[in-house]
């Protein structure tokens, strides 16, 4: 049913009406207007693969099940163009970290609007936000949270191991995966993180208060975050890989800087493609290409193979995958252009996807129910 404002509304028992509510892993999000969502974007030094994919299409997913219920969002999703990573690819061709990121990106953008991902409301660039990062190092300073050593600002972060269920161990591995540096000697404590650090020949630096440098990655997430969106994120997205070290220590950050008891609402940790029984990586050879597999099938069924599944399950990637998803399109498509429907079958694809974002189920039902049901959901899929 929707309102005079055109928002859905539900009727309850004592005759209220009340605006439909998202639940997201696991509980109840109420939203004010508009909504505001995070989502870690590319580092651009490679091409898409179906993992990177997968992330940015539940975002957008979560985007259009909240401008379902008639409420607006606000959507950042940053480029990290500051990242030694980047930095040694650029060289290894002979451009400018800038030039070459910029030319990553464009074949990224390109692989998303083929997935028909709705292009973000804030596209900070780190290199952009250099003065957020040397503003939210002082701020970490001033709160006791970061302490300065030879041109380092390093953040406390011993305590966020144990609060993320992680063992010493298993946070070293991931922390030092992701190319820090546990066991540098300047740090009080092995999981201690650079908000701000020295550059060495070759890397991009900047002024600031410790000496010429450049930010350190985690930092560079949360202030973009707070710059664009503020003290509080309803939604904080990515692959389940980003969980630890990186989100852990954005929202660490943020809330030490703002005094915000909780910069993020929810978190949605994706999960993680793999192939050949690992995670889809570059390290790992086993890639596979978002472009590769659109000379073969429609971007809407790349879309809906991403989709039908729990947003939080690991997946195995298999070529069988494309293909049923190809056919599952089509069926779609075939209820859609039946008439009619009821309205339960209506009102149970909404509550399917507003049910912690239950696709297959919306699926199902809109299949079977076709007309009105399924034009919802392929609307709200944006599979069309």
């Amino acid at each position: 049913m929707a309102g005079p404002t055109g928002h859905a509304v539900w009727e309850s028992s004592s005759g209220t009406r009340s605006p439909e509510t998202l639940r997201l892993a696991g509980e109840p999000l109420p939203l004010t207007i508009p909504a505001r969502i995070y989502v870690c974007g590319i580092t651009p030094y490679d091409v898409t693969h179906l993992g990177h994919a997968s992330a940015f299409v539940w975002t957008d997913l979560i985007r259009q099940v909240i401008r379902m219920t008639g409420v607006d969002t606000v959507l950042t999703r940053n480029v990290t163009d500051v990242d030694d990573v980047l930095t040694r690819a650029a060289a290894e061709r002979g451009r400018s970290y800038e030039e070459f990121g910029l030319i990553q990106e464009y074949w990224f953008d390109r692989d998303m609007a083929a997935l028909h991902v709705r292009p973000p409301t804030h596209v900070p660039h780190a290199r952009h936000h250099v003065e957020h990062v040397v503003r939210l190092a002082s701020a970490l300073l001033a709160t006791g949270a970061a302490y300065e050593r030879d041109g380092h600002v390093f953040f406390h972060g011993a305590h966020l191991p144990g609060a993320a269920g992680l063992t010493a161990e298993q946070a070293w591995a991931l922390s030092a995966e992701y190319g820090d540096r546990p066991d540098d000697p300047l740090r009080d404590d092995p999981f201690d993180a650079p908000v701000w650090q020295p550059s060495g020949p070759g890397d991009p630096a900047w002024p600031s208060p410790w000496g010429a440098g450049r930010p350190g990655w985690h930092a560079e997430c949360a202030a973009m975050a707070l710059a664009t969106l503020g003290g509080v994120v309803d939604v904080l997205a990515g692959g389940a890989d980003l969980a630890f070290p990186h989100h852990a220590y954005q929202v660490a950050m943020a809330q030490a800087a703002t005094g915000v008891p909780r910069f993020a609402r929810r978190q949605v940790h994706v999960g993680i493609v793999g192939v050949g029984g690992a995670k889809m990586a570059k390290s790992t050879g086993n890639l596979v290409l978002v472009n590769d597999l659109l000379q073969s099938a429609p971007g809407a069924a790349v879309r809906l193979m991403l989709l039908d599944r729990r947003w939080n399950q690991a997946w195995e990637y298999r070529p069988g995958a494309l293909r049923d998803a190809t056919r599952l399109l089509e069926e779609l498509y075939v209820a859609g252009g039946t008439r009619g429907t009821t309205e339960a079958a209506v009102a149970g694809v909404r509550t399917a996807l507003l049910d912690d974002l239950d696709v297959s189920t919306a699926v199902r039902i809109a299949v079977e129910a076709g007309g009105d049901a399924a034009r919802q959901l392929i609307r709200t899929l944006a599979l069309h």
